[in-house]
């Protein structure tokens, strides 16, 4: 599977800062490589106030498509064409494709959560979900998971800046997608936590929380409120089973989802926006796999 760079060569690409230690462009010149597609994927390391002459070159350039990375994905929103519905909603992007010239933007982070999910056999529709967090990942996978059917999201965030946002996206959800009731709570009542975790079905930590190096930081300190049916989902990714999951799993939770998969699956989503084929997901995990020996 050689690739090879010609003059018909298309671009696609990473945007955002930093974007060296990204693993993006590794994934996607293995699927084209894959499906003999004459793409190739690089990154290119953009700052906020750069966004709108990047997109400018994306459009001389006729490249296919990016993905938008932090602190970037609010500005290309504000730069895009036309929207996706969730990306409409939460205002970011992070997926941009060129449909001939004209940029639309797209939001996939709450689809790969809601994909990761589905890969362990679990579906969002009907669920009563508690979302821990109202940054830019928590954000995408309230808005998407109301989109996909959930019954109700109960959205705890600490008392600080973020909770006047989860308490806008509440407010958009309540008017596009009313049949999925969603609360906001201020995290500092554990009470509430509590009682919310023990209605619902699905637990999500949404924030950085335990991830590389606070490994020993979770934010469910009570650890009674696992339960043997409640899943446990994580969309930190390092370490793989961060303290939440691992607690839950060790108080008899049967389902724990970290984030690893999470990011697979909005790339899933984004090559299906790219190429309109479905990323080969089995044969770049053992790609992977191989090459993390």
């Amino acid at each position: 599977m050689e690739q090879r760079i010609k003059g018909t060569t298309g671009l696609l690409a990473l945007i955002g800062s930093p974007v060296g230690h990204s693993g993006s462009p590794d994934m996607y010149n293995f699927c084209f490589r894959y499906h003999n597609l004459d793409y190739s994927y690089m990154a290119f390391d953009i700052k906020e106030d750069q966004v709108p002459a990047a997109l400018d070159a994306m459009r001389l350039f006729k490249m296919r498509g990016c993905n938008v990375t932090m602190p970037c994905k609010t500005a290309a929103a504000q730069n895009m064409d036309e929207l996706s519905p969730a990306a409409r909603i939460i205002g970011a992007v992070n997926t941009i494709v060129n449909e001939n010239g004209k940029l639309v933007g797209h939001m996939t982070d709450g689809i790969g959560f809601v994909g990761n999910l589905k890969d362990h056999g679990v579906d969002v529709k009907g669920k009563k979900m508690v979302v821990l967090g109202a940054g830019g990942a928590a954000t995408a996978i309230q808005v998407q998971c109301a989109l996909d059917g959930a019954a109700s999201i109960s959205i705890f965030n600490p008392n600080d800046p973020f909770l006047d946002r989860a308490k806008n996206t509440a407010a958009k959800l309540k008017a596009e997608v009313p049949d999925c009731d969603v609360q906001v709570f201020c995290l500092d009542d554990q009470d509430k936590l509590k009682e919310e975790i023990a209605k619902a079905d699905i637990l999500v930590n949404g924030t950085s929380a335990g991830m590389k190096p606070h490994e020993d930081f979770s934010l469910i300190t009570d650890k009674s409120v696992f339960r043997p049916d409640l899943i446990v989902c994580d969309v930190v990714y390092n370490p793989e089973e961060t303290k939440l999951l691992r607690e839950a799993r060790e108080a008899g939770c049967t389902k724990t989802i970290g984030g690893k998969g999470m990011l697979l699956w909005q790339g899933v989503a984004a090559y299906k926006l790219y190429t309109g084929m479905d990323m080969p997901v089995e044969e770049y995990k053992k790609y992977q796999a191989e090459n993390e020996k």
